[in-house]
């Protein structure tokens, strides 16, 4: 049941944690689910009360400073009063460019008045909690699809009404078909769904790859008194031959992170002495491409690595490929008794 909001303010005040999705591995079958493109953008839940406008991140933090190009998408295109959930993201020439939605997250306004110009930011919306007094987070999925498609029923250039489908069908070819445009997978509501805030009462099925790669140094863990593997640090060739660091994996096990420390304490011998990045370890921090470089994103946490000799390699899981690096931290997959030798 839609509870009543306040005469004044926004309908419902932020923060709001957003609904989330748990991964799965294919679609869900039976009766009731309704499918959606998984967006590759940023996640962003809008508030609007006439002429106040507010743009929440998924981490509760507001974003109105970096697309403040979508204010005047917004007005035009949304109900009054209303609180609409959705996705930012920027169309470049060959899909959806998340990069480009990186570059956003920048200190100075000029520079991000800069990008707004150049290329402008679009809101996908895909779900309604609240318009004027009511409050929609009680009401099933259904429903709250329904409301939506009223209040978006314009087109406008910058603001969208994401696609839905009760055909599993349709969502295998969205999932196949669209991959290289920049959607990010599938995701699957159910019908009589409530807005649960902060839980994963979606599905969602992404894109997934593995690769081969090497182990060239890995960082102790917070806590273990240098006796736990932390993270390895992987690496990947290009075609001339040097070795670029590419990202890091993760999720480890306690005894596999103890584990992991023994197999790999022989190779840290004389690691240094012919280390392709060992211009990196001279140098220090410096450059946010070096394994143990600060970044916006590191927040001061000690990032020093230990370097290993180029013997081994190691079968990651991962999603995004930006660039050429890996845009999350991948999952390992082979086992450590199996991490093979690739010279000597």
């Amino acid at each position: 049941m839609d509870r009543p909001a306040p005469p004044e303010g926004f309908p419902i005040e932020p923060p709001i944690e957003p609904m989330l999705a748990r991964l799965a591995t294919a679609l869900p079958e039976g009766d009731g689910w309704l499918f959606e493109p998984k967006w590759d953008g940023f996640r962003a839940i809008v508030f609007r009360d006439r002429d106040r406008l507010y743009l929440q991140s998924r981490d509760l933090r507001p974003l109105d400073r970096y697309f403040p190009e979508l204010r005047a998408a917004l007005l035009p295109a949304l109900p009054a009063r209303c609180v609409v959930d959705g996705e930012i993201v920027i169309a470049g020439q060959q899909g959806l460019d998340f990069e480009a939605l990186q570059l956003r997250l920048h200190p100075a306004a000029s520079r991000v008045a800069k990008l707004a110009a150049a290329m402008p930011a679009s809101f996908v919306a895909f779900d309604l909690l609240a318009e004027d007094r009511r409050d929609l987070r009680e009401s099933p999925q259904t429903e709250r699809r329904r409301r939506l498609e009223e209040v978006l029923t314009r087109a406008f250039p910058t603001v969208h009404l994401t696609p839905c489908s009760r055909d599993r069908a349709m969502a295998e070819e969205w999932f196949h078909r669209f991959e290289g445009a920049g959607l990010d997978g599938v995701v699957a509501k159910h019908e009589s769904t409530t807005y649960q805030p902060g839980k994963r009462a979606m599905i969602k099925v992404k894109h997934v790859r593995t690769a081969d790669c090497v182990v060239a140094g890995f960082r102790w863990y917070k806590r273990g008194d240098r006796q736990l593997v932390g993270s390895l640090l992987l690496g990947l060739y290009d075609a001339k031959g040097a070795l670029h660091h590419v990202g890091v994996t993760s999720s480890f096990t306690a005894a596999r992170r103890r584990q992991l420390a023994q197999e790999l304490a022989p190779l840290r011998k004389d690691a240094l002495a012919s280390h392709p990045w060992r211009a990196w370890a001279d140098a220090g921090e410096g450059s946010t491409r070096m394994p143990g470089g600060q970044s916006r994103w590191s927040q001061g946490k000690d990032l020093s690595w230990e370097p290993l000799r180029i013997e081994r390699v190691c079968e990651v899981k991962y999603d995004h490929l930006q660039g050429d690096r890996l845009r999350h931290a991948a999952i390992f997959l082979r086992p450590p008794a199996e991490l093979a030798r690739i010279f000597g």
